[in-house]
């Protein structure tokens, strides 16, 4: 969905701009932190992009998600190849935006940087827990809308179980195919929408 023809947003679509949760949003607006107004005899909030625009610049949100409306995909994995690769093909097959991570250390950074609307994340790195992912992330107002696909070559079915029950979106057995790729991405994002 593109924004930049439009003048006035609801929270909703700030919270996707934004890429946050809708409650997030209310709370911005509600505290002052971005200016709007009510639909008369409503609670409904209305944000003009102006507005957004402003305080999107004054907290480093990027604007991407503003002025393209392409997808940010965060790909996460230990082995420098497979980032490369997956960035190059994301990058010819898609108009999505690619950055990527080699290590956990870089995922927090990037999560506050980049924004990206969907992570894969390889859940067999070194020194990874996947449960203390998901819990930073769903704790975390700002990243909560974060949607998270767990790439591995070796999952069973009860980890696989055990993975949603922690909080991932989906997973991703590897290797896959670039459609099956493209797919679980759109689908998981499809899914935040």
């Amino acid at each position: 969905m593109k924004f930049h023809d439009k003048d006035v947003l609801t929270t909703g679509e700030v919270a996707k701009i934004c890429n946050v949760a809708a409650r997030t949003v209310s709370k911005w607006f509600d505290s002052g932190q971005i200016q709007g107004y009510r639909i008369p005899g409503s609670k409904d909030r209305r944000i003009p992009v102006a507005n957004l625009m402003k305080f999107m610049k004054d907290h480093g949100i990027p604007f991407d998600g503003l002025m393209t409306g392409s997808t940010r995909v965060l790909v996460v994995d230990s082995d420098s190849e497979v980032c490369t690769t997956l960035q190059k093909i994301l990058a010819e097959e898609t108009n999505y935006e690619v950055c990527v991570a080699s290590s956990t250390f870089c995922v927090g950074m990037e999560c506050e940087r980049f924004r990206p609307h969907v992570m894969l994340i390889d859940v067999h790195m070194d020194d990874f827990d996947p449960r203390s992912l998901c819990n930073w992330l769903r704790g975390n107002d700002e990243l909560a809308g974060i949607r998270v696909v767990a790439m591995s070559s070796t999952l069973t079915d009860g980890q696989n179980a055990a993975l949603l029950q922690q909080g991932y979106d989906t997973t991703l057995h590897k290797p896959f195919t670039v459609r099956q790729l493209i797919d679980c991405i759109e689908m998981t994002h499809a899914v935040a929408c």
